[in-house]
């Protein structure tokens, strides 16, 4: 048994999983209790009377290749939100073990942890240093109990990624104790690259991607993780059977067609485009105390009154996101990268 496993709670080590019905779409299907019939208006390609693939290994394959990494080391879920969920349910025990997170950062992380009955250790981003991670202080907090530790880069909602150099060292550090999880949802409209080239050398390193962002699927709720095999056999022990609709299953691979694909980095570059332009725009005008950088899709914007700013923009018919719940970040707004006119709509409400 590797040490990927051997830190996850032994219940779930032991988990035998739940047994589906055989997938074999090509016979006449009277095992699993659906209906033969297809429901009225129901134009999918497999027909929604009968259960998708349980583990989806086609699609598998298919980010597989997006991500460039081999089948075994994927799994599919629906979002990012599900993966951190069945990460933390495997390897925290409740009331025992623990994650470690760096506010201000994407708050699901914490809050999968509660709801598990897990602890939480915060070791907050340096904003004297442009959000900075203190990486030292990090390795220095994880502590036995820390199963794993969330960084996201691009960081939400401050919009900086962190150092490919430093992060490497840090799963180095981890390596025997803890998993070192890198939420990538934003990785796309960054400077640098994935991480997913440095999963072969780190077995400890995890990845998180999504194709709610630059892919334009928000509403088909499909993510990956990106893992050493281990990791992901274990995690696949725990997802439910179905987890992936047929309709996302066949809205994603319409979405990974060429001339699609072609299109997703053409609307990437665009989002790059205005970030620059809209931050360029919003440092000028009065009330805007700072926009800070950012290698996302979104700035993360300090004003004098950042509700009065709120406000305004909802007045306008534009919604942003206020952050008065992260610490330091009460006069903050986080506002999403939209198309060329939809962010005239809101320089001009702020104006």
């Amino acid at each position: 048994m590797s040490w990927l496993t051997e830190i996850a709670r032994p219940e779930i080590r032991t988990l035998r999983p739940y047994e589906h019905a055989i997938w074999e779409p090509g016979l006449v299907r009277l095992h699993a209790n659906e209906l033969p019939w297809r429901a009225e208006g129901d134009s999918s390609e497999a027909g929604l009377n009968r259960y998708p693939e349980p583990h989806p290994l086609a699609l598998e394959a298919a980010l597989a290749q997006l991500y460039a990494v081999e089948p075994s080391m994927l799994l599919a879920a629906r979002g990012s939100d599900e993966a951190i969920d069945l990460l933390i349910r495997s390897y925290c025990r409740a009331g025992h073990d623990a994650i470690l997170v760096c506010p201000p950062t994407f708050g699901m992380y914490a809050v999968a942890a509660r709801v598990q009955g897990a602890g939480v250790i915060e070791v907050p981003l340096q904003r004297d240093a442009g959000y900075a991670c203190d990486f030292a202080a990090l390795e220095a907090q994880c502590a036995a109990n820390v199963k794993l530790v969330f960084l996201c880069s691009p960081n939400n909602p401050t919009g900086n990624r962190f150092e490919r150099a430093s992060i490497i060292a840090l799963a180095r550090a981890l390596q025997g104790r803890a998993l070192l999880v890198i939420d990538e949802a934003y990785v796309e409209f960054a400077d640098d690259t994935s991480l997913a080239s440095e999963l072969a050398a780190l077995p400890g390193l995890v990845l998180l991607r999504t194709l709610s962002k630059a892919y334009g699927l928000a509403g088909a709720r499909c993510g990956a993780l990106l893992a050493h095999a281990d990791v992901v056999g274990l995690l696949r022990k725990v997802i439910q059977p179905y987890a992936i609709t047929q309709l996302t299953i066949e809205a994603v691979f319409a979405s990974l067609a060429p001339a699609a694909l072609a299109a997703a980095r053409a609307r990437t570059a665009a989002i790059v485009r205005e970030r620059t332009r809209l931050a360029a725009t919003l440092r000028e005008l009065r009330g805007v105390r700072r926009v800070w950088p950012s290698e996302a899709n979104f700035l993360l914007v300090e004003f004098d009154d950042a509700l009065g700013a709120q406000r305004r923009a909802h007045a306008a018919g534009v919604l942003v996101r206020e952050l008065r719940a992260y610490p330091g970040l009460q006069q903050g707004l986080r506002v999403s990268i939209g198309a060329a006119l939809e962010n005239e709509r809101l320089l001009a409400s702020l104006a």
